[in-house]
């Protein structure tokens, strides 16, 4: 899944689509459904969970996969994002995405990833995505798998949990990978790193991003109507 959906492989499917500048493309019935769940993630998160980041990647020098480093920064055309159902269309077997832009599956995709593993091992099991994770079942003591958020050990059962932070693909002078879609550029909003426990581990990614990008301000909020457990933390928090 990994290689047919990663944008570093010319050959994958996501970059197949990238490149057909506005053409309709083929594409399988797993990357429709990340679509799909992309198009709903822009709309539960109000435009903040936005796959049509791939322009502003390239830009702050995300061109390649992070262990290879970072490559020149260009930074002069960054813009705000466009709204996603603008740029992105689906259709049955196949999808387009808009001339000039791009899209990036990238967290949503390890979440989504994590929930169709576990249903794969069965009905005890714990599926880790790069951090993203679900857990099904009673774990190894029968009262749920232990799960460390924000410091401390959780017990999940049919659920999910997820991180998004600023904290650990950085590069240059406050160059990091996630990127606010009202700028187009590295996110500063007060919070550097969110966990989240919620109903699977698509949701997870998606309400943990969300809670990052609406800042200290907002996040308690959101994640009260939105999460099952949330910890977040801030430059000043410790």
């Amino acid at each position: 899944m990994e290689t047919r959906l990663t944008r570093f492989s010319p050959g994958s499917e996501l970059s197949r689509l990238n490149r057909a500048g506005g053409e309709w493309v083929a594409v399988g019935p797993e990357t429709i459904e990340l679509i799909l769940h992309s198009l709903r993630a822009f709309e539960a998160s109000g435009g903040l969970v936005n796959v049509a980041v791939l322009p502003s990647m390239l830009a702050v020098g995300y061109t390649r996969s992070f262990q290879q480093g970072p490559t020149d920064v260009r930074l002069g055309g960054v813009a705000a994002l466009p709204p996603l159902p603008d740029v992105l269309e689906v259709g049955k077997g196949r999808a387009r995405v808009a001339s000039g832009a791009g899209i990036d599956l990238g967290g949503i995709a390890k979440g989504w990833m994590a929930d169709r593993l576990v249903k794969i091992l069965g009905p005890n099991a714990v599926a880790n995505i790069g951090g993203d994770l679900r857990a099904a079942g009673g774990g190894p003591g029968g009262d749920g798998w232990p799960v460390d958020v924000g410091g401390r050990t959780l017990l999940l059962r049919g659920q999910g949990a997820a991180t998004s932070s600023v904290r650990r693909r950085r590069w240059g002078a406050d160059l990091h990978h996630l990127i606010d879609p009202r700028s187009g550029l590295p996110a500063r909003t007060g919070l550097e790193e969110v966990s989240v426990v919620a109903s699977s581990g698509v949701d997870a990614e998606v309400t943990a991003k969300t809670a990052l990008l609406l800042g200290p301000g907002l996040a308690p909020a959101y994640c009260a109507g939105h999460a099952l457990a949330w910890w977040l933390d801030g430059p000043s928090d410790g």
